[in-house]
């Protein structure tokens, strides 16, 4: 969706700029959530900008998408060549993993030379991202761009026998966030049958009363909800009795624990999803065991080692690099993620991403040797963090930063456990970052941070 924080010059039920084609249902709908009692205060105004031919567009690219055809690399290419600057001088080979990488920098310090020429700019929308790589960036791209990302969410869904679109409500999906300040909105989905969209802040500044968010999602009872870890782990401390169809954990690591306390909680599929702004969403868990499935037909994974090279064995780890996409404003050629992972392939030929982390190879001296940073994230599992920073000094000693309820003593028996005598832990608490993943540093000598 497009964030637009002009004045609020007309009410948003009525707002046919933001919003073409509304319709009274939609328009009802879209009222009665703003007006509840127990409604937060939002802080913008948002559309799907998405006219009738478009809603028609989108539906035809969802079965495309499902049997995408499969000379897209070669068209997909050319297209790169032709009309992208960035890519039109490159050293162009048959083998498209013999051509450079890109990465975050790249699209932050020349972005304008990554959009294809036969773009319409008076189409674009444009997304802002902090990221985690000290690389903030603007993402190109066009309203029904946005609006594909429903497609896969169907896709994910059915995964785990859920048809999104037999499913009756009012509001359709619920982005829940806890920050101090966020742009929170509401708008209405015209491609599912005008269901209600709802970005919301749980910080309780936002909300007439702490108990107000417990009541608003009580009334509003949205089908899907999602949001990071951190914003998911709130939401367990809120009383309410909906139970929505499925959840959605993005931005970060879902941490089996926390994702254990959602099923109990929710008794309902709480589904890890793998997704960036430049890429949408790019993995999912399929309920399988096997890891994180690819969601796109045509996006390229690659995984890279230090040295840009492929990885020799499938259970390699190295750095998720993607090629294609679903954005023609941004079309990614060997994009280099900043994130970490092992790619496999079961005997039906679905490919799933393994060990995924958001940084790379971190190792941490033991008493008995060494950890690396996915052997952490294992250890640290069952505990029900949302969120976690481990630091070793160059004396050894750990600091565990938190966010979440697990018993402290309880940790630090876990570490002390796996480093040994001779590594003295301290826990404290998390404060809450805009980082994706979870954080790991260590200055021990002999120790790499990647």
């Amino acid at each position: 969706m497009n964030p637009d924080q002009r004045p609020l010059e007309v009410a948003p039920w009525v707002d046919t700029d933001r919003l073409p084609g509304l319709t009274p249902r939609a328009a009802a709908r879209l009222r009665q959530c703003l007006e509840h009692p127990a409604a937060p205060r939002f802080t913008g105004r948002s559309g799907h900008r998405l006219t009738a031919q478009a809603v028609r567009q989108l539906h035809a690219d969802k079965a495309a998408m499902q049997q995408p055809d499969p000379r897209w690399m070669a068209t997909f290419l050319a297209h790169c060549r032709q009309q992208v600057p960035h890519y039109r001088h490159y050293p162009w080979h048959n083998d498209v993993s013999a051509l450079p990488t890109t990465n975050r920098h790249d699209l932050s310090r020349n972005l304008t030379a990554f959009v294809p020429d036969d773009i319409d700019p008076a189409q674009l929308i444009a997304y802002e991202t902090s990221g985690t790589t000290g690389h903030p960036l603007t993402v190109p791209s066009l309203p029904l761009v946005a609006a594909r990302y429903h497609c896969f969410h169907e896709r994910i869904l059915s995964w785990h026998s859920i048809d999104l679109q037999s499913l009756s409500g009012d509001t359709g999906v619920m982005l829940v966030g806890d920050q101090q300040r966020c742009f929170t909105y509401a708008s209405v989905l015209p491609y599912w049958d005008d269901k209600v969209l709802l970005k919301t802040n749980l910080n309780p500044a936002d909300w007439p009363e702490p108990d107000a968010r417990g009541r608003y999602i009580d009334a509003c009872k949205p089908l899907l909800i999602t949001g990071d870890p951190r914003s998911l782990s709130t939401l367990l401390s809120l009383a309410f009795s909906h139970r929505p169809a499925a959840i959605l954990s993005t931005s970060m690591t879902l941490l089996q624990g926390l994702k254990d306390r959602l099923v109990q909680r929710f008794q309902c599929p709480v589904i890890n999803l793998y997704s960036m702004n430049e890429a949408g969403p790019i993995a999912a868990d399929d309920g399988s065991g096997n890891g994180l499935r690819l969601v796109q037909s045509t996006l390229r994974v690659e995984i890279l080692d230090r040295q840009g090279k492929p990885v020799i064995t499938p259970t390699d780890r190295g750095e998720i690099t993607l090629t294609g996409g679903f954005n023609p404003c941004l079309p990614l050629l060997r994009y280099r993620t900043g994130d970490y992972a092992s790619l496999t392939e079961d005997a039906q030929g679905r490919r799933y991403l393994q060990q995924l982390d958001g940084r790379p190879p971190v190792r941490y001296k033991t008493a008995r040797g060494w950890l690396n940073n996915v052997d952490i994230t294992h250890l640290l599992q069952p505990f029900g963090l949302a969120q976690y920073q481990l630091h070793q000094d160059q004396h050894g000693g750990l600091t565990l930063g938190v966010l979440g309820d697990a018993d402290r003593a309880d940790l630090e028996r876990a570490l002390s456990n796996a480093f040994g005598s001779g590594f003295p832990v301290r826990i404290g608490r998390l404060q809450p970052k805009a980082d994706k993943l979870i954080q790991y540093t260590s200055h021990y000598p002999g120790a790499h941070n990647g």
